[in-house]
Parts: structure tokens; C-alpha cells; sequence
């Protein structure tokens, strides 16, 4: 990288921090950091510096403000990762594939090495995704301070490190009494947080391999930015930083960071979406309308996808529905013409942010990925929530247990009838949960927008969230072993459990 004529400073003539922003290759990771680094520019807190791959860059470019150095890793020849498919995780199977992909990313080490090397200025701290666990040997070897980036709840956090520690469903000695004779697991820390054994799935073994792996490299970085708010959180944060550590700043929504678009265009005509002007004219009508968004990183079964079809032409609501290209599998004989007026369905990208912020939005299927629970909380936005893998059923439990804004699609990892997500969806768009989740939703936005106003970054300003934050020597909890923080390269830390 070429460097700058002149130096960035902030107002007050200080050179910029220069930061080194790397996520993982999924969009759900990817976005909200590209959100960190348009509140950086926008402040003038920092100059940035993004990282991705070839078959990531465009998306990567569209989202990123101007005057982001981008620098592209290409992996190296021969090793299967030539085409863009390879290059992103969304579409796996599995949390066995899932792993397998973070794990080919190892690749990439020592052409990031030397990109990282070469940043000029030379970069003041580097903020990568915890799956890129293989990044803290890389900045500790060149003596660049790193933060981890968590992009789920610090709920969800939370309860991973109660369920490593306390094996939950494990059986006789490992699991406690409450979970073995009644079927549900308690968690100490929090004696009214309880889940059904069945829905705290096992890992696979990659998967727990991988787990192990990211746990040494976050208590081996300077603290970790989680992408939440204390209003939202605050007693799962404050149980992360007495007691599991490293600390945690809680930065977001980062949604929230990103310019509002008032006009929401079609690139190629120039024009506003058709989904949008369909909003528009429900709205102009004083009707509401259901979002229906089952993310992007799992493939949804045709079957699948033909029940929930069926349960939203049954639940007689307005709804738009934004599908992957994958799953544009035929929705069932006659379907589009049926609800036809009160139901839109489109595929690819949407701006997600902005349909959830229409005025005529007031409910939300959602998969419950963790971007999805901050954009519809941040819009007063209450969801029925759909779990189906990853994070996403300890994101629901919040959602409803404790923030209680939502509703939930009862589910047995089965194929989900049309029935159960009528009902659902008539809960929140017209049910007695309805008004409460609604006004629980609304307080929950005011904070959010506190969270992210002048005032209260005054975090930023002071750069505190790129500091040091942890002090060497330290023994701590992680993942419910203990760890002594020292230098990078130590070796990987594992549960003892992992091998019984």
C-alpha cells in the first residue's frame, strides 16, 4: 500500500489511529463491521484498513464508505478456493462444514502477514472476527494490539461458556441433577434462564475443535467489541467481564452507524425498488405488512419453504418476503396469483434496515440471526422468531424470555407446517402478544438510538475501545476452562471434555 502524502489527524491535530478491520467471510459478519468502519470515518476517529478475499470484494467495496483502503487475500493456487462460492460460508450444511470452511481460512495467514505488515502508516490495532482465530499469532508476531470481534448476543456468549462448563444433557457425572431428572438445564449464574435439553443440540467434534481454537485466541487479544448495547444486555455483559473476560466493549447497534438512506434506489433503472414502492402504497393505505426474511447462510428445503408459503397465504396478513436466488424453488400450484395484492415475494438482496424502518412494517419472521434481532429492535420492529441453527436458538430464548418482543414458531428440528407459522404470525401481527411486544420493541429503539447518539460515543473519542484492556499474567474463565493470558502462540487451549 502506497503510503499518504499527509497523515490523517482528527480536529485536534492528532495523527489517526490506523486500524486493520478483518471479518469472517459470511455477510452476517462481514456487515456489521463495515458499520464500524463508516462510524470511524464519519467521526474522524481512526483511518481503516479492510481485508477480504477476491470473490468478497465487491460486496465488501458496495458497502464500505469512501476513503477505506481495501486489500484483497486471494488464496493460493491449487487449493480449491479459486471461485467465489468457496470464498464465503454462506450455503453450508452443517456446523460440521461450517468448521471445515473457517478452518481452509488458514490459508490466507501469510499473505495477510505480509499485507498487514505493509500497511502504512503501520496499523494501530487490528479488529478481527473470533473465527480468524489464526490472526492473534499473526498480529502478536508484528507487535500490532488486537481485539476480537463477537458477532452474536453476549446472551448467547454467555450461555455458550454455562453450557461447555456444565455439559448439560451429558449423562451422568457431567451433567447436573436439574438437567438429568427433569429434561431441562438451569443456569447457575442465572436461575431464571432455563432450557429444554433438546435445545441445546451437541456439537460435533470440528466444531467443538474449532470452539477451543477461538477461545485461547479471544483470551489471548485485548478485550472484545460485541455488537449489543447495555440497555439491551447489560446483565450478560457485566457477567462476560467479571467472569469470563477479556473485556468486553459493547459498541453497538452498528446498524445504526450507517448513513440513513431516504431513497432506496435500483442501481440499473434508477428507480425506486418495486418492493419499496409496494410498501409505499400499503402504507398510503393505512395497512401493515409482515417482513419475512429467513437469512442467508443456511439453504431452506423446497419443502420447507412451500409450508411457509402456505402459512402465509392461511394467516390472511400483508407480507413481504424476501427469499435467497437459491431458494427460488416453486411455492406451490397457483400461490402467487392467491395473494396476489396482499403478498410479494422477491429474490436476492434487500435493504434490510430500511424495510424493517417503512412505516408500514410491523412484524418480522425471522430466522433470528443476531443482525436481523438488532435491525428489528433498533426499527420497534417485534419478530416471530424461527431458529434453526447456529446462535440463532439462543437469540430466540432472548428475544422472547427476556426482552420479550417476540413470539415463537414452535419447531422439533422437523419440517415446520404451515399451521404452526400462521399461528405465529397472527400472534404477532394481530394476537394479545402483539401490543406488548410492540411497545417493549418501541422503549428498546429509544435506547438503541441513545446507545448510538454524539453524546454517548464519547467511547469513541477517546479511543478506550483501542487500548489496552486485559494485563498479561491474568488467569481467567474461558469457555469453562481456565487459561493463563500470556503471549501469542501458546498453544490451543482445550475443554477437558473434548476428548471423553
Amino acid at each position: 500500500m502506497a503510503p499518504s502524502a499527509a497523515l490523517p489527524c482528527d480536529d485536534a491535530g492528532r495523527e489517526l489511529p490506523h486500524v486493520a478491520i478483518f471479518p469472517f467471510m459470511a455477510r452476517g459478519h462481514t456487515i456489521p463491521l463495515t458499520h464500524l468502519a463508516h462510524l470511524l470515518l464519519r467521526r474522524r476517529l481512526a483511518t481503516v484498513t479492510f481485508f477480504t478475499t477476491p470473490g468478497n470484494a465487491a460486496f465488501v467495496r458496495a458497502a464500505l464508505p469512501d476513503g477505506v483502503d481495501v486489500v484483497e487475500l486471494p488464496f493460493p493456487d491449487g487449493d480449491g478456493h479459486s471461485s467465489q462460492g468457496a470464498e464465503n460460508v454462506e450455503g453450508v450444511a452443517s456446523a460440521s462444514s461450517f468448521a471445515a470452511f473457517t478452518e481452509t481460512t488458514t490459508a490466507l495467514r501469510p499473505r495477510f502477514e505480509e499485507a498487514l505488515a505493509a500497511m502504512r502508516p503501520p496499523a494501530t490495532l487490528l479488529v478481527a472476527d473470533a473465527f480468524l482465530y489464526w490472526t492473534g499469532e499473526s498480529a502478536g508476531a508484528l507487535g500490532v494490539p488486537r481485539l476480537s470481534f463477537l458477532g452474536t448476543s453476549a446472551f448467547a456468549h454467555v450461555m455458550r461458556e454455562a453450557f461447555v462448563r456444565d455439559k448439560p444433557g451429558c449423562g451422568p457425572p457431567q451433567c447436573d441433577a436439574t438437567g438429568g431428572a427433569t429434561g431441562t438445564y438451569t443456569v447457575p449464574e442465572f436461575p431464571h434462564v432455563q432450557f429444554l435439553l433438546a435445545d441445546i443440540p451437541p456439537l460435533p467434534l470440528p466444531a467443538i475443535v474449532l470452539d477451543a481454537k477461538m477461545a485461547m485466541a479471544v483470551v489471548g487479544s485485548r478485550g472484545v467489541i460485541m455488537n449489543t448495547f447495555h440497555h439491551l444486555e447489560s446483565s450478560y455483559i457485566d457477567h462476560w467481564d467479571q467472569h469470563v473476560g477479556p473485556r468486553a466493549w459493547p459498541i453497538g447497534p452498528l446498524c445504526l452507524a450507517r448513513q440513513p438512506s431516504f431513497t432506496v434506489v435500483d442501481e440499473v433503472h434508477n428507480a425506486k425498488h418495486s418492493w419499496l414502492r409496494w410498501l409505499d402504497e400499503k402504507a398510503a393505505a393505512g395497512q401493515s405488512v409482515l417482513f419475512v426474511a429467513l437469512g442467508t447462510l443456511l439453504a431452506v428445503s423446497d419443502e420447507q419453504l412451500k409450508e411457509v408459503a402456505r402459512g402465509l397465504e392461511d394467516a390472511q396478513v400483508n407480507f413481504l418476503w424476501a427469499v435467497r436466488s437459491d431458494d427460488s424453488a416453486d411455492l406451490g400450484i397457483g400461490f402467487h396469483e392467491r395473494v396476489q395484492g396482499r403478498g410479494v415475494v422477491t429474490e436476492g438482496w434487500v435493504d434490510q434496515p430500511a424495510i424493517l424502518q417503512h412505516d408500514c412494517v410491523k412484524g418480522f419472521l425471522s430466522h433470528c440471526g443476531w443482525n436481523s434481532v438488532l435491525e428489528s429492535v433498533c426499527a420497534g420492529v417485534p419478530l416471530a422468531v424461527w431458529p434453526m441453527m447456529f446462535d440463532q436458538p439462543l437469540n430466540a430464548k432472548l428475544v422472547v424470555d427476556e426482552l420479550k418482543v417476540g413470539v415463537r414458531v414452535r419447531s422439533t428440528r422437523g419440517l415446520v407446517k404451515g399451521e404452526e407459522v400462521s399461528r405465529a404470525v397472527r400472534e404477532i401481527m394481530l394476537g394479545d402478544t402483539r401490543a406488548s411486544a410492540a411497545k417493549n420493541a418501541a422503549v428498546l429503539a429509544g435506547h438503541a438510538q441513545h446507545a448510538m447518539s454524539a453524546g454517548y460515543l464519547q467511547i469513541y473519542r477517546d479511543y478506550s475501545f483501542m487500548v489496552l484492556s486485559t494485563t498479561r499474567g491474568e488467569s481467567r474463565p474461558v469457555y469453562g476452562g481456565v487459561y493463563t493470558i500470556g503471549g501469542y502462540g501458546e498453544g490451543y487451549f482445550y475443554p477437558a471434555w473434548v476428548t471423553t
